[in-house]
């Protein structure tokens, strides 16, 4: 497993390949995954965490179901840009996951993105039940969504002359 940047991921990455985003939380793990176009985030299943090695295989019977090409995974800096222990333990989590897969994992700025699908939720008139057991995944899809943005605009201007 290899830990890139978008930009690596973009020159990385073939025609067709899907991406997955993960928003990874103490309790669940929300998950969106990319069209083959790269162009839309859609919101899937939350993963109830259990313990690590559950957590893994679920993730990765999941990654070979949809045939994920790599993971953009939350980071979840403070609001001031420094590490606190939520950036450590999803680090940490990309770490343990490296002797289990070789699909590359991103690490991509996830500030707001819940208030951001929380207020989504809200417009859509989602009862509050349904928010809670939602969240996560849209969470998810607003970061994964936020990635394939760049990934887009990367290769607008690989192609565009210089």
């Amino acid at each position: 497993m290899t830990i890139l940047t978008i930009d690596e991921l973009a020159a990385a990455l073939k025609p067709g390949e899907a991406v997955a985003g993960l928003d990874l939380g103490t309790k669940t793990i929300g998950l969106s995954m990319s069209d083959i176009g790269r162009r839309f985030a859609t919101p899937r299943t939350v993963i109830k965490r259990v313990k690590f090695t559950r957590d893994a295989e679920v993730l990765l019977e999941f990654a070979t179901k949809e045939k994920v090409a790599a993971f953009i995974i939350g980071l979840p800096v403070n609001m001031d840009g420094s590490s606190g222990p939520r950036v450590q333990a999803t680090k940490a989590f990309v770490r343990a996951m490296s002797d289990k897969t070789d699909i590359p994992f991103v690490f991509w700025d996830e500030r707001l993105s819940t208030v951001a699908a929380e207020r989504a939720l809200l417009e859509m008139d989602v009862s509050r039940a349904k928010r809670a057991t939602r969240i996560d995944s849209a969470a998810a899809s607003f970061i994964l969504q936020g990635a394939l943005d760049r990934l887009s605009g990367l290769a607008r201007e690989a192609a565009s002359p210089s």
